[in-house]
C-alpha cells in the first residue's frame, strides 16, 4: 500500500488535533474532580474563619468557607446589583460594606435579594435598623452575568448606588476605602437580610468532560478507519 503525501498529511493533522482535544478534556475532568472534592470538604467543614484585614485577599483560598467578621455596616453607602432574577421576578442583590473593626477596609456583604419596585426610579428601602457588630456568612465570588455590557461595572451616582457588574476596585474608589475582592453571603438566620437562597456556581461535571474526550477519540478512530479504507481502495 502506497500512501499519497497530501491525504496523509491531512489525515495526520486532523488525527493530532482530535487526540489533543481528547487528552485536553481528560485533563479538564481531573481538574474539575479535584476542585469538587476540595469544595465538598470546605462545605462539610464546620470551621469558622476569623476575618481580618491582613489576610484572605485570595478568594480561591477561602471560597465557600464560613467566616465571622467583627465591625459595623456602612449603611449610608450601599449597592444594588441590578437584573437579578428570583422565582421569575426581577430584583436586586443588596451589597452592603461591612467595615472591619479597627481597620479602613470592608467586605461587601450580600444581604440577599429584594424585588424591583414598579417604578424603577423608586429604589427600595434597604436601611439597617439595628447595629451589627458581628456577622457570619459564606465567602463566594461576586454575582456573575451572561453578557457584560459596556459600562455595566460603573455604579450610579445615587445612594444606594445601582450597578450591574461588580468590580471591587471601582466600588472601592467610589467608597473611598479598600474592599476585599469577593463577597460574603449573609447567613440566612441573621437579621437585616432579605431573601437568601445561596447557590454555589454550577460548573461542568468531570463526567461530561470524559464524555467529550470519548467523542474526540471516537472521531479519531473513525478518521483512521476512513483513511485506511481510502488508502486500500486507491
Amino acid at each position: 500500500m502506497r500512501l499519497k503525501k497530501a491525504p496523509t498529511l491531512v489525515y495526520m493533522f486532523f488525527l493530532i488535533v482530535l487526540i489533543t482535544l481528547g487528552i485536553w478534556q481528560l485533563g479538564r475532568a481531573e481538574i474539575k474532580r479535584t476542585f469538587l472534592e476540595k469544595k465538598a470538604q470546605v462545605i462539610a467543614s464546620q470551621d469558622v474563619i476569623e476575618m481580618s484585614n491582613i489576610s484572605y485577599d485570595n478568594v480561591d483560598a477561602i471560597k465557600y468557607k464560613k467566616v465571622k467578621i467583627t465591625g459595623h455596616y456602612d449603611q449610608v453607602h450601599q449597592f444594588l446589583v441590578d437584573n437579578r432574577i428570583s422565582a421569575g421576578k426581577v430584583g436586586y442583590f443588596v451589597l452592603t460594606p461591612f467595615i472591619l473593626e479597627g481597620e479602613a477596609k470592608a467586605v461587601l456583604v450580600n444581604r440577599g435579594w429584594i424585588p424591583l419596585n414598579p417604578d424603577r426610579s423608586d429604589l427600595p428601602d434597604i436601611q439597617i435598623k439595628s447595629k451589627q457588630f458581628e456577622i457570619m456568612g459564606r465567602v463566594n465570588s461576586f454575582p456573575s452575568v451572561g453578557i457584560k455590557l459596556i459600562g455595566a461595572e460603573i455604579p450610579t451616582n445615587t445612594w444606594p448606588s445601582v450597578v450591574q457588574v461588580i468590580d471591587s476596585q471601582i466600588l472601592a474608589n467610589k467608597l473611598g476605602y479598600s474592599v476585599f475582592p469577593y463577597q460574603v453571603e449573609l447567613d440566612s438566620h441573621l437579621p437585616e437580610g432579605y431573601k437568601r437562597e445561596w447557590q454555589a456556581i454550577k460548573i461542568m461535571q468531570p463526567e461530561q468532560h470524559i464524555a467529550y474526550a470519548i467523542q474526540w477519540f471516537a472521531l479519531a478512530f473513525t478518521l483512521t478507519m476512513l483513511f485506511l479504507w481510502y488508502s486500500l481502495k486507491k
